[in-house]
């Protein structure tokens, strides 16, 4: 009986089942690096502020701490933007005549408040406490990155799923000290590796590790 089909036929038809395949795949990989890329997650991209706030300038050249700004990371689950007060409290004596402070000068004068667009923001489906991370042993930098190098602040993590989970499955490579909490580029004490320090500091702080990956931490 005479084929229908030429026997070539059979290496054509497993080329194309692989090549399908790989397709699939590339496609895959591709949507993946197109979702973590800074178009989607908007890491490495400076936000418009109605006042040109630098962190470098403040925070590496003038030494201000965080909590001088944001008061309530430690004691609450929202880390406040400061009020033009807080602003004013140096400005009323320094740059009073910068025109980039102008907005910051009505503001005050007005009594209104500075319009500040956010940079690090979660889903709404998503439950953080600010306070919990800060008194926990969790810097400022390993969520915000390096501000300190920043002249306009910039989101410097995805802040998705699987990049908090990689803290709270092993939080022993992240803690720090309390008392160095707003360090920027902190480093452990001389003689101490990270893996050390983290498991005593998983023990003072007594942190249950093989809990921070329950859905219910999170999503309530």
């Amino acid at each position: 009986m005479k084929q229908t089909f030429h026997p070539s036929m059979n290496t054509i038809a497993k080329a194309s089942i692989i090549g399908l395949g790989l397709l699939v795949a590339a496609l895959g990989g591709a949507w993946y690096y197109f979702v973590q890329s800074p178009f989607m997650t908007n890491v490495g991209v400076s936000v418009e502020q109605s006042v040109p706030f630098s962190h470098l300038h403040h925070v590496r050249q003038l030494g201000i701490d965080c909590r001088y700004c944001h008061t309530s990371v430690d004691e609450s689950s929202f880390a406040n933007v400061p009020p033009t007060e807080t602003c004013m409290s140096c400005h009323s004596q320094v740059w009073t005549e910068a025109p980039m402070l102008e907005p910051v000068r009505a503001s005050w004068q007005n009594q209104t408040a500075l319009q500040w667009n956010r940079v690090n923001n979660l889903s709404g489906f998503v439950y953080f406490n600010h306070s919990v991370h800060v008194n926990n042993g969790v810097g400022c930098e390993s969520c915000h990155g390096r501000v300190d190098n920043m002249p306009l602040v910039a989101k410097a993590n995805t802040l998705q799923m699987q990049w908090c989970l990689q803290c709270h499955r092993a939080p022993q490579n992240y803690l720090r000290p309390n008392s160095e909490i707003t360090t920027m580029g902190y480093q452990p004490p001389e003689g101490t590796d990270q893996a050390t320090l983290g498991a005593q500091l998983v023990a003072e702080y007594g942190i249950e590790v093989g809990r921070l990956d329950d859905c219910s931490i999170c999503h309530r």
